[in-house]
């Protein structure tokens, strides 16, 4: 399939990068620029902004209620951004979908962004999230059931080393992980997949681009190598929470989304794999609106066994 038609009207009228080294201060401004007006955000029974109070530090967070409960299940969410780029603003609408879909009290993590923090203080934000939220002094009213990470592009990145981490530490109450778009490969050696090649130029995110944007990063001492920033690298991947990988046919990090389901699911762990046609990179926070890209949130209800009812998830 080719671009989908919304998709490609779109990047034609985007402009041309400007040229020279990337400025983040600039990039975050013109990503917040795009956000929604807090009137025109879909609607749920309570959002608020509080702070995880973690042995990482403060951490700010954002949490999505979608129905009056006692007792709830939890998704806790992580952006995308390349690292050094989103915000709890930047990804509201995504966060606020997953509620509505799943039914799911969903905990939107602000982790530290590179260069400002280096590595691995975001992945310790996010992991420390994770235990505040299932911890009785979160004040979440977890139930004890579900308990899924999630993320989009480097926040996939991040649900999959959250995960890994949280298993070789002996926290086993992370029930689920759902991987939208992943860079799960960060060497980005075009030689690695097909899909760095079929996919690097004209589909939104190129491949050139992705040192650039990683290097932020990177340079801040996440070692490519290291399965924490690099999972697709991790050697065994027996006993890991079942997963939800989602990828785009016309992203140059597919291939390494999907080899990642096929090792999941050669280790035993129950992985899904599901490839969104005529889709490029970072279509769930951009192009969500379009109904056959929607059904994402769908799918991620469906593979955390649940359904939706009258605005309410239900197991």
């Amino acid at each position: 399939m080719t671009l989908h038609p919304e998709i490609a009207a779109f990047l034609a009228t985007r402009p041309a990068p400007p040229e020279g080294p990337l400025d983040p201060a600039a990039l975050r401004a013109a990503d917040e620029a795009h956000v929604a007006p807090p009137g025109e955000r879909l609607p749920l029974h309570a959002v608020e902004d509080m702070t995880a109070m973690t042995p990482a530090g403060g951490v700010p967070v954002r949490v999505y209620t979608p129905a009056e409960s006692e007792r709830h299940g939890l998704l806790v969410y992580f952006h995308g951004g390349a690292f050094f780029l989103g915000s709890l603003d930047t990804h509201d609408h995504v966060a606020r979908s997953l509620a509505k879909e799943t039914g799911l009290k969903v905990v939107s993590a602000g982790y530290r962004l590179a260069p400002e923090a280096a590595f691995p203080a975001g992945l310790d934000d996010c992991c420390a999230v994770v235990r505040w939220a299932a911890g009785d002094g979160s004040g979440l009213d977890w139930d004890g059931t579900t308990l899924a990470v999630a993320g989009d592009s480097s926040g996939g990145t991040l649900a999959a080393a959250v995960a890994a981490r949280a298993h070789d530490d002996g926290f086993d109450r992370i029930t689920h992980q759902i991987l939208y778009y992943p860079s799960l490969d960060l060497d980005f050696d075009a030689d690695r997949y097909p899909s760095l090649r079929e996919n690097a130029v004209g589909y939104g995110l190129e491949t050139a681009g992705l040192k650039p944007f990683n290097a932020f990063y990177l340079d801040s001492g996440a070692d490519p190598a290291d399965p924490l920033v690099s999972p697709v690298k991790r050697a065994d991947l027996t006993g890991l929470p079942p997963a939800l990988v989602v990828t785009a046919e016309h992203d140059p990090m597919r291939d390494e989304g999907e080899l990642y389901g096929a090792r999941l699911r050669d280790a035993g762990v129950p992985a899904t794999v599901s490839r969104y046609a005529g889709a490029g990179h970072g279509f769930v926070q951009h192009f969500s609106w379009i109904p056959e890209y929607h059904r994402v949130f769908e799918e991620t209800a469906a593979f955390l066994g649940r359904r939706r009812t009258g605005g309410e998830g239900t197991p």
